[in-house]
């Protein structure tokens, strides 16, 4: 069914301004409550931020949104906007649940680092040492005139480093490059992968996009981190996360997939149809990560839980008296590792944005193209969810839709709207 502006401000009109701008308690808190004035913040600018949000509803940009502000370690801004379903006419709440994608990335880096602390490997090991399917790799070398795939030997062994930072030599396996299509191939995708052995298993049989170190390409190097929480917790990697992470934090809200029993709390994705009206997706092919667990994406949950997540990355490792890394692991963690010969991870235009242990940091922010910090870090999923860490702020932000793809631009307004309400 195809939603045009028109028929979006419709339904927009049907609802009332409370309701777009409800701000509903979170079904757990995510952090104490606190006055956007005592922590440096206008509250006068945060209605503009409202407005702005609103406008993107109601130009059929986005359905809903749920943006959650920390400032301080208090929560200054939460509020739903929009709704959750348009079919339904659902209004968003902040207790809705999102798909997570790519933000899973972060959490199973911070359980990674949760072992590195306890000294079960270094960050130089060749990832052979634990991954025997590692071991004499061949790597993508082009191809000959008859448009055979030509082979080279690695030029150097791939390290646990490597797998952090996405310089490992894997593909993602969703696009074109020849690689790609040898991952889809030998059944390297998030959609047909039974465990994070079975991916270990057939990507030893599939060669490198690239060499080590020599490219930042944005692969499945996050599910060899999961992979490796497993071989040195001895845990599967689900339950190593509950006990080590979610429990200890209080996340209640997180959880893998979509399971049965809260489908209902859960945002309908919305993707773009051929006139740049929403659609909502058919079928959900999220929901088989329920009982699949990954870490390139597989998890869920609300906005007030990855607030807790991200204000302990704030807070150097801890939250409530609950501390997950030590101080020092959190500022590895967070500086950019990129090596002299990869500048940035955007691409030919300026340095603005590198990478750090499973996130992305800000190397520049006057490359950055919008309201940010240098030194800050975060990172995005695939439906439009976003969370940001400045600690030169002491800020925290979470952005959370189910628009598909990620919508960038949405995004970047968004981020710009809560910094331009910073007045102290």
């Amino acid at each position: 069914m195809k939603y045009r502006l028109l028929k979006f401000t419709g339904l927009m009109l049907s609802l009332t301004m409370a309701t777009l701008l409800a701000d509903i308690a979170l079904a757990q808190p995510a952090l104490p409550q606190g006055d956007p004035e005592n922590a440096g913040m206008s509250s006068a600018r945060l209605a503009v931020l409202d407005a702005g949000i609103q406008a993107e509803i109601n130009k059929g940009n986005v359905a809903g949104i749920v943006v959650a502000v920390a400032r301080h370690g208090k929560v200054v801004h939460n509020k739903a906007y929009g709704v959750a379903d348009i079919e339904s006419r659902e209004a968003m709440r902040t207790d809705h649940l999102f798909r997570l994608y790519s933000m899973t990335k972060a959490v199973a880096s911070v359980a990674l680092l949760s072992l590195y602390e306890q000294g079960h490997f270094q960050l130089n090991d060749p990832l052979e040492m634990y991954i025997p399917q590692f071991q004499n790799l061949k790597v993508y070398a082009g191809q000959d005139s008859n448009g055979n795939m030509l082979l080279e030997d690695m030029k150097r062994k791939p390290t646990v480093l490597d797998a952090f930072r996405h310089t490992l030599g894997l593909a993602g396996g969703v696009g074109q490059h020849p690689i790609d299509i040898v991952y889809r191939e030998h059944g390297l995708g998030m959609g047909a992968l039974e465990s994070l052995t079975d991916e270990m298993e057939k990507l030893g049989q599939v060669p490198l996009r690239y060499q080590p170190g020599e490219q930042w390409v944005y692969g499945l190097g996050h599910d060899v981190q999961a992979y490796l929480v497993e071989y040195f917790s001895g845990m599967p990697y689900a339950e190593y996360l509950q006990k080590v992470i979610f429990d200890p934090l209080g996340m209640k809200d997180t959880m893998f997939g979509v399971p049965p029993a809260v489908a209902n709390r859960f945002a309908t994705v919305y993707g773009v149809n051929e006139d740049g009206g929403l659609q909502a997706q058919q079928g959900d092919a999220y929901a088989r990560y329920t009982d699949h667990a990954f870490a390139t994406l597989s998890l869920s949950g609300s906005t007030g839980d990855y607030l807790r997540f991200s204000q302990m990355l704030l807070n150097k490792g801890e939250l409530d008296g609950v501390r997950i890394l030590g101080r020092k692991t959190v500022e590895l963690m967070s500086r950019n590792w990129l090596p002299d010969n990869i500048p940035s991870i955007n691409g030919n235009g300026p340095a603005s944005t590198g990478w750090g242990l499973g996130v992305s940091v800000v190397i520049n922010d006057l490359a950055y193209g919008h309201l940010g910090s240098t030194g800050a870090f975060g990172w995005s999923g695939a439906a439009t969810t976003f969370f940001t860490v400045d600690p030169k702020e002491d800020m925290t932000y979470v952005i959370m839709a189910q628009k598909m793809p990620n919508d960038t631009n949405v995004r970047n307004k968004i981020e710009n709207l809560i910094y331009q309400a910073l007045v102290e």
